[in-house]
C-alpha cells in the first residue's frame, strides 16, 4: 500500500529523532538524551560589585582625584597637612561613583525575563502514556501535547494539528495569530513561513495539536535571541566619550604643570618635598571639574522627567543625551507607524463602476448590502463595558464589525432578520467561511466570504475579468482583500452547509490595512527636517511594507527596499556600502536587525531601533537608543531598551530627540560654564608659582569655588529651556568634538580673560594695595574667581543675546546663584570661616576693585558671543528678534 504525505513525513520525523510519535520515548531514551543538557536559558555571567565599582574609578577624572586623595592622606599623616582635603575630595569621589551606580540600577534583565517565559509544566507522552513534566525535563523526541492557552515549551515539528493558530508575535513582530499545519511544507527560512513548525515562548490561541521536540534551551529560536543578547554588548554613549577625552586633556594638562611646578618648587624656589606636594594636591584639584559628573546627571535626570511627561520612559539616564544625537530612526511599523488596527478603506460593489472609499460621501444602498453579508459572516464581537470598548475576535473580522460601527449598524441588526442556524467556520486549508441564515419569508440565505480564488462562484467572464481586475488594483496598495458570495434557497435546505457551497452570487470586495498614524506622517517629516533618517524594519510582508512607508513618507524616490532573504545574500561590506539607500527591510530576522543596525553605526551614524517582541530584544540591545513599546511590547523587548514609549507612538520618538537635544545643548553650557575657570586655575598656579610668587590659591579655596561657587549655579544649567530652532539643524556626529561649535573658542576666550583677570587682581592686591601681603592679594583672588565665575554663566546659558526676558527665564538658576552668592559672601562676613580658609579682611578700596573686577568676564563673553554672531549672520539673533 502507497504511503500518504502524512505518513511518510512522521516515518522520517521517527527515523530522524530517533522516537516514536505515537507512544514517544521511553524512559531509557529520556535517560540517555538528559545528558544533551537541560532546556533552560543560559545566562552570561554579570560583574562583581567589585568590578562595578572599579568601572566607575577608572576613568580618567576619577583617577586624578584618586591621586588627590591618596596625596592629601599622605600628608594628613605624614605632615600633619589636616583631613580637610582627604574629606571633601574622598566625599566627592564616593558621589561620583554613586552616581554611576544608580545608572546601572535597572542593570540588563532581558535574559531573566526571558526566563521567565519558559514554561514550567508541559504534557507529553511517554512510555504510551500522557504525564505532566517539568518543561525543563524536556528532550530531543518528546511528543508534546498542545491544547488553547497552551505555551510552546520548546521547538518542535507538528505532527497533528487540528485548526491550531500559534501566536507568533514575540518572534516575528506580527498580532495576527499563524495558522498551522501538520503537512509537509517547503523549507522556508523566515519563521512566520514555518507553517509546520512550533517555537518555544510562543502561544497556543486556539486548537489542538501535537508536537515532538526538534530542539531544547539555548538551540531553539528563542534560545538563539538569548545567544545574542549575551553576545551583544552596549556601544560608549557619545557623551562619555567625550567627557572622557575632556578629562584626558585635563589630566595631560595637570601632570605636565604638576611636573613643572615640582621642579619649579624643589630645585628653583626651595620648597620642601611637602610643600611641592601640597602645591601638587591644589593642582590636581584644579584641574578636576568636581561638579561635572553631578551636574551631568542632574541634567540628564531632569531630561528623564521632561520625557515621562512626553510618554517616554527612561530605563537607561545616560541615553536621554544619546536619542538628541540619533540621526537614524529604524521603526517597526505595526502599531508604531501605524494604528495596530486592520481598518476596511476599499469597498467594490458588484454594481459598482469603480471601488469608493470608506468614508467618502453617504452610504449607497449595494454597499448597504455588501456590508449586510459580510456582518453576518462575521463572529467577532464589540462591546462597551464600563465606558470602554471591548472587542473580541479576528483582526480582519473586527475590521468589518468597526466599519459596521462607523455607520452607526451591529451585526445584531442584521441578524434580526438573518438568524444564524448553521456555521462552516474558516480554516488555512479551504480559506473560506460559511453561514445560513433563516429569512422572515420563510427563505434560507447561505454567505461565504473569504479568499478570492476559493469563492465558487457562478460568473461569465466579462465578470471574472472584472473582479479579478478591481482585486489585484486592491492588492497592488497593499490590502488585505475578502470577497463575499451568496445564495437563496426557497426553504431551508436539509443538506449539510458543507455540500451547500457551489454557484454562488458574487456580491463585492472589501480592501483593509493597518493604516498609518497621522501623527506618525508628520512626525517622520520632522524628523526629516532635524537632519533624521526614518527606515522601516518589519516582518511584514514586502508590498504591505512599501505600500505604508510610501503612505508616511519613508520611502522616497530611488529610494531601495529589500527583503530578509535578499538581505541575506548580502556581505556586511557590501550590506554597509548600501545602507543609506535602502528605506524599507519586510521580512527579516532577528539576526538581520543586528546587521542593519550595525551596518548604520558603521557608517558613522548614531541609531534609535524601535521594536516590541522578543525578536526585537537583540537589536534594541544593539542600537544606540533601544525603543520598546510600552502597551503592545514584551518584558523582553522592554528590559533589552533604553527607552520605552507609553503611547507607542512614533511622535514621541521625534518629541524625546527634541529634549535629548536641549538636554545635550545644557550640558555642554555645564562644560563651558566649569571647564573655562579651570583651565583658568591651572595656568593660574603654573605661572605663579614659576614666577616666585608661590602658590595663590590653597586647595580648600580652589574646591569651594569648584564645588559650591560654580557647582551650584551649574545644577540648574538642566533647567535651561531649549533653544531656538533646536529641531532645525543637524544631528551632532559621534565624531564631533566637544570642543566643536564654536565651544573650544569660547572656553579659550573665558579662560583667558580669567587668567590675565586674575593675575592683575592678584598682583594688584598684593603688591599694589598692600605691602607685599600674599594674603590680601589671595583674597581679592578669591572672589573675584569665586564671584565673577558665577555670574558669567548668564552669557554662557543661552546662545542667543543676553536679554533681561533671558535673565529671568529660568527662575531656579537665578536663586542657585544667590544661594552661591551668600555661601561665599560668609567667608567674607565670619572670622572663623576666614580663618578656616586662610583669607583676610579687606578694606573698602579693595572691595571696590574686586566688585568692578567681577562683571568684566560677562562683558566680555557677551561682547565675543555678539561679534561671532554678526559674523555668521546666526538664525538665533533673528529668532530672538
Amino acid at each position: 500500500m502507497t504511503m500518504t504525505n502524512a505518513e511518510r513525513n512522521r516515518q522520517e520525523l521517527e527515523t530522524v529523532l530517533k522516537t516514536n510519535l505515537t507512544s514517544g520515548l521511553t524512559e531509557v531514551q529520556v535517560t540517555q538524551r538528559q545528558d544533551d543538557g537541560r532546556n533552560v536559558l543560559q545566562e552570561e555571567k554579570p560583574p562583581t560589585l567589585i568590578q562595578k565599582i572599579w568601572r566607575h574609578l577608572s576613568d580618567v577624572a576619577s583617577l586624578v582625584l584618586l591621586f588627590a586623595v591618596a596625596l592629601s592622606t599622605y600628608l594628613a599623616v605624614a605632615a600633619d597637612g589636616g583631613w580637610t582635603k582627604t574629606i571633601v575630595i574622598g566625599s566627592i569621589l564616593v558621589i561620583n561613583v554613586l552616581i554611576g551606580m544608580y545608572q546601572e540600577h535597572s542593570a540588563e534583565k532581558s535574559l531573566a525575563a526571558l526566563k521567565k517565559m519558559n514554561v514550567h509544566e508541559v504534557t507529553v507522552m511517554r512510555d504510551g502514556q500522557q504525564q505532566v513534566i517539568d518543561a525543563a525535563d524536556l528532550v530531543v523526541g518528546d511528543v508534546v501535547i498542545l491544547s488553547g492557552g497552551n505555551q510552546i515549551p520548546a521547538d518542535g515539528r507538528l505532527v497533528e494539528a487540528t485548526d491550531l493558530r500559534i501566536d507568533e508575535a514575540i518572534l516575528t513582530g506580527e498580532s495576527e495569530p499563524v495558522k498551522k499545519t501538520a503537512e509537509p511544507v517547503a523549507e522556508a527560512a523566515e519563521i512566520g513561513d514555518r507553517v509546520n513548525e512550533a517555537f518555544s515562548g510562543t502561544g497556543v490561541t486556539q486548537g489542538t495539536g501535537q508536537m515532538v521536540v526538534t530542539a531544547i534551551g539555548m538551540n531553539t529560536a528563542i534560545g538563539s535571541i538569548a545567544g545574542m543578547l549575551n553576545r551583544t554588548k552596549t556601544r560608549t554613549t557619545p557623551l562619555q566619550k567625550r567627557l572622557n577625552q575632556l578629562s584626558s586633556r585635563l589630566t595631560a594638562v595637570a601632570v605636565v604643570g604638576g611636573i613643572i611646578i615640582t621642579i619649579l618648587g624643589l630645585f628653583f624656589q626651595g620648597d620642601t618635598l611637602t610643600d611641592a606636594l601640597m602645591i601638587g594636591v591644589s593642582l590636581a584639584v584644579a584641574a578636576v571639574p568636581e561638579t561635572l559628573p553631578i551636574i551631568v546627571t542632574i541634567s540628564l535626570s531632569h531630561g528623564v522627567g521632561a520625557m515621562a511627561k512626553q510618554h517616554a520612559i527612561m530605563r537607561r539616564v545616560d541615553a536621554v543625551e544619546t536619542i538628541g544625537g540619533v540621526n537614524v530612526i529604524a521603526s517597526d511599523k505595526t502599531g508604531t507607524l501605524t494604528q495596530n488596527q486592520m481598518t476596511v478603506t476599499q469597498v467594490w460593489s458588484v454594481f459598482d463602476s469603480e471601488p469608493t472609499t470608506v468614508g467618502n460621501g453617504p452610504l449607497q444602498e449595494q454597499t448597504k448590502t455588501l456590508m449586510q453579508l459580510m456582518g453576518l459572516a462575521t463572529n467577532a464581537t464589540r462591546e462597551k463595558v464600563n465606558d470602554e470598548w471591548v472587542e473580541i475576535g479576528d483582526s480582519t473580522e473586527l475590521a468589518i464589525v468597526r466599519w459596521l460601527a462607523a455607520e452607526g449598524l451591529t451585526r445584531a441588526d442584521f441578524e434580526r432578520d438573518a438568524l444564524r442556524v448553521a456555521e462552516d467556520p474558516f480554516n488555512s486549508t479551504k480559506k473560506t467561511m460559511a453561514t445560513l441564515h433563516q429569512l422572515p419569508d420563510g427563505r434560507a440565505l447561505l454567505i461565504v466570504k473569504g479568499a478570492i480564488d476559493r469563492l465558487p462562484l457562478k460568473q461569465s467572464a466579462s465578470e471574472q475579468a472584472k473582479m479579478n481586475q478591481i482585486h489585484d488594483r486592491f492588492a497592488h496598495n497593499a490590502l488585505r482583500v475578502l470577497a463575499v458570495g451568496y445564495k437563496y434557497f426557497d426553504t431551508m435546505p436539509n443538506t449539510p452547509i458543507e455540500d451547500l457551497q457551489h454557484d454562488l452570487i458574487f456580491a463585492g470586495l472589501i480592501g483593509m490595512i493597518d493604516p498609518p498614524r497621522e501623527t506618525a506622517i508628520a512626525a517622520v517629516a520632522q524628523a526629516a527636517e532635524a537632519g533624521i533618517r526614518t527606515v522601516m524594519i518589519t516582518g511584514d510582508h514586502l508590498e504591505t511594507a512599501k505600500a505604508i512607508a510610501k503612505q508616511i513618507g519613508i520611502l522616497r524616490a530611488g529610494d531601495q527596499v529589500i527583503t530578509g532573504a535578499a538581505l541575506r545574500e548580502l556581505t556586511d561590506q557590501q550590506l554597509t556600502e548600501q545602507i543609506e539607500a535602502i528605506s524599507v527591510y519586510a521580512r527579516v530576522s532577528p539576526e538581520d536587525k543586528i546587521r542593519i543596525v550595525k551596518a548604520w553605526q558603521q557608517q558613522g551614524a548614531t541609531v534609535a531601533m524601535t521594536g516590541d517582541g522578543v525578536n526585537d530584544a537583540p537589536a534594541l540591545k544593539a542600537a544606540d537608543v533601544g525603543v520598546a513599546m510600552g502597551i503592545t511590547g514584551t518584558e523582553v523587548s522592554k528590559n533589552a531598551s533604553d527607552m520605552i514609549l507609553t503611547d507607542d507612538n512614533f511622535e514621541t520618538i521625534v518629541a524625546a530627540v527634541s529634549t535629548g537635544r536641549a538636554v545635550y545643548q545644557n550640558i555642554l553650557k555645564a562644560v563651558e560654564f566649569l571647564i573655562g575657570v579651570n583651565f583658568a586655575q591651572i595656568f593660574l598656579m603654573i605661572f605663579a608659582v614659576g614666577i616666585g610668587w608661590g602658590a595663590p590659591l590653597i586647595a580648600e579655596q580652589l574646591l569651594l569655588i569648584n564645588v559650591l561657587a560654580d557647582g551650584i549655579p551649574g545644577f540648574y544649567l538642566s533647567r535651561e529651556p531649549a533653544e531656538v530652532r533646536n529641531m532645525k539643524r543637524p544631528p551632532i556626529s559621534r565624531k564631533t568634538s566637544i570642543f566643536a561649535d564654536g565651544l573650544g573658542q569660547r572656553v579659550a576666550v573665558r579662560t583667558t580673560t580669567f587668567i590675565i583677570l586674575t593675575l592683575g587682581v592678584y598682583s594688584l592686591g598684593r603688591f599694589g594695595l598692600a605691602n607685599n601681603d600674599p594674603a590680601v592679594g589671595m583674597t581679592m583672588l578669591f572672589f573675584t574667581l569665586a564671584l565673577g565665575s558665577m555670574i558669567d554663566i548668564y552669557p554662557i546659558k543661552q546662545r542667543s543675546p543676553l536679554s533681561w526676558q533671558g535673565i529671568r527665564r529660568n527662575p531656579a538658576l537665578n536663586a542657585g546663584v544667590l544661594l552661591a552668592a551668600s555661601f561665599v559672601a560668609c567667608t567674607a562676613i565670619f572670622p572663623w570661616l576666614r580663618d578656616a580658609f586662610q583669607l583676610t579682611a579687606l578694606p573698602a578700596i579693595n572691595w571696590l576693585v574686586i566688585l568692578i573686577a567681577i562683571f568684566i568676564p560677562s562683558c566680555v563673553l557677551e561682547i565675543n558671543k555678539r561679534v561671532k554672531l554678526i559674523k555668521v549672520k546666526s538664525p538665533m539673533v533673528l529668532d530672538e528678534e
